[in-house]
């Protein structure tokens, strides 16, 4: 029997951009996180380049009856909802473009001029023609060099950009995006952070996000301004639209993909990747916990209770770790969970573990065990680092997690299996096993159990 189709509706995003052969940035890069954040990708292609993670080896312009007839093609059939362009090349492409203005809904204009190696993406001449663009834009998002090449303006403060936000609006846009990543301030020493500021008719909004320490930043600005128009398709509105895509790009960034021999390219795919692992690390997390109510891991229980906590590959907070809701407790016959796994359980141990991912994000499990001198001990014959901190450590409960982290792995040759936190005032000894995988977190953790003498 032939089985009946069951047809998904979804929105429809329209990317206008250059072809990356390399796949990191430009139409390819688009339709990834278009797909990723949830609209259906559809494109017209201005040019195809000879690229890579290294740079620009050629170009190729099609000519602009071509890219009319893919726009006609798109706009005829589809109910797009949102269009973002990336790289125009030409003046004539610009203005072709812009013809199509008012058939183009949730315009996203990126200004793409220069590529991430260096490589130039626009003839001088067509800077000029970018106004007439902009003015029809919902939205425009300059780097710091596109913005002081569109306004003249080289955006080294917080005022400075909103400076170049309004000049901008001026021109006609509904608002403006302007990019901290290429932004160094010269009013404070804010190195560490990259800010971003989102410039509309009633509003200024910043978005800031720790600055990461990588060249892999090849297909950024594509995968923001899609991501963008990717939620103004679905009918976000326009700041929520930018918020979310400024957070999935701060995870792209953090969460790099080694390709090739450059420095690589971001994530495009990463907030959906990490969301499919979500029901996979809570039953992980299960699994662990199931194990060691078999074995009675009671001799390892805290008094506070233990937990194990898991989390999902691109996690960057406690809400991204699945944990025992109530911990696992002792009784009469041995331990027990108190309730179910679910995100957002644990408190300390969540903590440590987003702490140590900064360090090495290939650890993505912890429980946490009671310390004596046996239990250190037995600490001694596992197949890794063990560090033992016993400094004084900060009042709040989520800078000790940090704080221990960062002592840890300071003193540690490489990434250490296991933590002893010595304790402190109000503060109980513990020990906290970490690893890359739930099997070896449960087999490390029995293996201290063993370790022990029970009488």
């Amino acid at each position: 029997m032939k089985r009946r189709a069951a047809p998904e509706s979804r929105p429809v995003a329209l990317t206008v951009a250059g072809s990356d052969s390399g796949g990191g940035a430009g139409i390819q890069a688009d339709l990834k996180t278009m797909e990723a954040c949830g609209a259906f990708g559809t494109s017209a292609i201005t040019s195809v380049t000879a690229q890579n993670t290294r740079g620009v080896e050629g170009t190729h312009l099609l000519p602009t009856a071509e890219i009319e007839a893919q726009l006609d093609a798109v706009l005829d059939d589809f109910d797009v909802g949102a269009v973002k362009t990336g790289m125009l090349a030409t003046a004539e492409v610009v203005e072709t473009v812009e013809s199509y203005a008012d058939r183009l809904p949730n315009l996203v204009v990126d200004p793409v001029m220069v590529a991430a190696s260096g490589d130039r993406l626009l003839e001088p001449e067509a800077e000029a023609a970018y106004e007439d663009l902009i003015g029809a834009a919902t939205l425009v998002t300059p780097n710091a060099d596109e913005a002081t090449v569109l306004t003249g303006i080289e955006p080294e403060t917080e005022a400075e950009m909103q400076a170049v936000g309004e000049q901008l609006r001026d021109l006609g846009a509904t608002a403006a995006l302007v990019k901290g990543g290429h932004v160094e301030f010269a009013d404070d020493d804010r190195t560490d952070e990259v800010v971003d500021v989102l410039v509309t008719e009633e509003t200024v909004e910043t978005f800031r996000h720790p600055r990461v320490e990588t060249d892999a930043t090849h297909g950024s600005g594509c995968t923001l301004s899609s991501a963008i128009a990717a939620h103004l398709a679905r009918g976000a509105d326009l700041s929520a639209a930018v918020a979310t895509g400024v957070d999935l790009l701060a995870r792209a960034v953090r969460y790099p993909l080694d390709v090739g021999e450059g420095p690589g390219s971001v994530h495009h795919t990463v907030e959906r990747r990490n969301r499919a692992a979500r029901e996979p690390t809570a039953e992980r997390v299960t699994e662990v916990v199931e194990r060691f109510v078999d074995r009675d891991v009671s001799p390892l229980v805290p008094e506070v209770g233990m937990n194990v906590v898991g989390a999902t590959p691109y996690a960057e907070r406690p809400d991204e770790t699945a944990a025992v809701e109530g911990r696992i407790t002792r009784t009469l016959s041995g331990v027990r969970p108190n309730r179910g796994v679910r995100f957002g359980a644990s408190s300390h141990v969540a903590h440590f573990l987003i702490a140590c991912r900064e360090f090495d994000a290939a650890r993505r499990f912890a429980v946490n065990c009671r310390v004596d001198d046996d239990v250190a001990a037995a600490l001694s014959d596992l197949d890794g680092e063990v560090v033992t901190v016993h400094d004084a450590a900060p009042d709040a409960p989520e800078s000790i997690q940090r704080w221990l982290a960062e002592r840890a792995f300071e003193r540690a040759e490489g990434s250490p299996v296991a933590v002893v936190d010595r304790g402190g005032v109000g503060r109980e000894p513990m020990v906290k096993l970490l690893a890359d995988d739930a099997a070896a977190l449960a087999e490390r953790t029995l293996a201290v159990r063993d370790g022990l003498e029970v009488e």
